[in-house]
């Protein structure tokens, strides 16, 4: 526990002194926003809600893409991804304490990219907020475990920034269909949808325990 706690402070700590990963994922989410929006001009109102919930998870993933590379790059400089793996303590550890300061991250992200998506769309997401923030935070976990987890891997690789997204992507599908069809239950009226936070739970226990049992041998690659 003080090995997560001392790597989600060094990377917190580093974020805020550079605030480099931040302000570029909120850039890019941003973007895909402005592109969306003047994309589906013209396009009815239903349509329109019925493609939300796709479009901003769509925003959500490319922008934790774009961060979850920067998340080790950062640890190759002065070789100091050789001084993680030589920690005395699980390796799972350390995974839990990068996949907490990512995850963390990644919610500050999203909670801007969501109120201009709210903007953009005309979308009243106040009444729905606290459930919507329950969905994204399930789907978030699962995303930042395979993001962080495959970022370690691609890391060391000629075209990490090729890679990640081939590697992650397959893997984090059942995850994305869940959490765009609850996104969608809410914002159709229906209300949360019982079967998809089903989905994203079973997803982001598996993820966890396998994630932190393997971390030890990417590390060690």
């Amino acid at each position: 526990m003080n090995v997560l706690l001392a790597v989600l402070w060094k990377d917190l700590l580093s974020e805020w002194r550079r605030r480099d990963r931040v302000l570029a994922m909120l850039l890019f989410s941003l973007l895909v926003v402005a592109v969306f929006h003047f994309a589906l001009v013209g396009v009815s109102d239903a349509q329109l809600r019925a493609s939300v919930p796709g479009l901003l998870w769509i925003a959500f993933l490319f922008a934790s893409v774009l961060g979850f590379n920067r998340a080790f790059a950062l640890e190759l400089e002065n070789d100091a991804l050789s001084g993680l793996a030589l920690a005395p303590a699980d390796p799972g550890w350390i995974f839990l304490g990068k996949a907490t300061a990512n995850f963390l991250l990644l919610v500050v992200v999203q909670a801007v990219t969501a109120a201009v998506f709210g903007v953009a769309f005309d979308l009243a997401l106040a009444p729905i907020a606290l459930r919507l923030a329950g969905i994204v935070a399930l789907g978030s976990v699962g995303l930042t475990l395979v993001g962080t987890l495959f970022a370690a891997v691609a890391v060391r690789t000629r075209y990490r920034e090729v890679m990640l997204p081939l590697l992650m992507l397959p893997v984090l599908m059942p995850v994305l269909i869940g959490a765009v069809q609850a996104t969608a239950a809410l914002f159709g009226g229906e209300g949360v949808a019982a079967g998809s936070l089903r989905l994203l739970l079973v997803f982001d226990l598996v993820y966890l325990i396998v994630s932190f049992l393997i971390f030890e041998y990417v590390l060690d690659e």
